[in-house]
């Protein structure tokens, strides 16, 4: 199969799910490792693809949204690491936010270990995650109603109206993107209005997104990068990235990309 054709066929993959994984690519096409990464470097340089761990995502439109399936198989390793470390901060006996997103599921699994706390949400599979896991329901979870995004978000005015009533301890906000003047983005509307709803409810914002999120903009904006108390993310985050989140964001942990 020629170049051209390989190419072709990850484009329409990416306009399909938004996303590919270099493994997924590897298989169908039947072609080396190499071989893939140049064509995704092709891709990267053409404008239409942007490169992640593992694989990569659709380029270039501030409004298209990933489905949650498609994110959730990208940077897996990290998020998983990021998820963990941001466990840690959560606070004996507090009420926490959970936005909906990818590295806050994976936050789910330790979150459901940790009793006595009370957890609201906007994503049914965060919810499901710790129900599933805390057998012994040690920890209140709370779903906050509204329609379902193609991410897997809750939003909508139930959600905003039922966030509104409520104050956190904690948030911990999965975004679609960060950037210098764009602040903390995401490509759809409602989720973007839901998300400052949690934001303006939370003592404590704790922003929970891995490196390939910089420089991403995403059609409607959160908040701006100094809403967040704290931000997680790993060590691929760029120098430049990290001086400019330090003069914004009171703390910066990164853990390590390896994961």
């Amino acid at each position: 199969m020629l170049a051209q054709q390989r190419q072709g066929q990850i484009m329409a993959e990416l306009r399909r799910n938004g996303a590919v994984r270099v493994s997924d690519l590897i298989d169908r096409l039947g072609v080396s490792d190499m071989t893939i990464r140049r064509d995704l470097g092709q891709l990267e340089a053409d404008g239409i693809a942007r490169k992640v761990h593992g694989g990569a995502v659709l380029a270039g439109q501030v409004a298209f949204e990933p489905s949650f399936a498609a994110k959730s198989e990208l940077a897996r390793g990290v998020k998983g690491a990021i998820a963990a470390r941001a466990a840690e901060l959560i606070q004996p006996g507090a009420a926490i936010a959970l936005s909906a997103g990818t590295t806050t599921t994976a936050m789910a699994a330790h979150v459901a270990t940790i009793a006595g706390i009370t957890v609201v949400t906007n994503s049914p599979t965060v919810a499901d995650t710790i129900t599933e896991l805390d057998t012994a329901k040690r920890v209140t979870v709370m779903l906050t109603g509204g329609v379902r995004t193609p991410s897997a978000a809750l939003v909508g005015p139930i959600a905003d109206r039922t966030i509104a009533t409520m104050h956190f301890d904690q948030l911990f906000l999965g975004v679609h993107g960060m950037e210098t003047r764009a602040g903390y983005t995401t490509p759809n509307l409602a989720e973007a209005v839901t998300n400052r709803a949690l934001v303006d409810s939370a003592r404590e914002v704790i922003v929970v997104a891995d490196s390939t999120k910089w420089g991403v903009v995403g059609l409607a904006d959160i908040a701006p990068l100094g809403a967040a108390t704290t931000l997680v993310t790993d060590s691929d985050l760029p120098g430049t990235a990290l001086r400019t989140l330090g003069h914004s964001v009171r703390n910066v942990l990164t853990v390590p990309a390896e994961a």
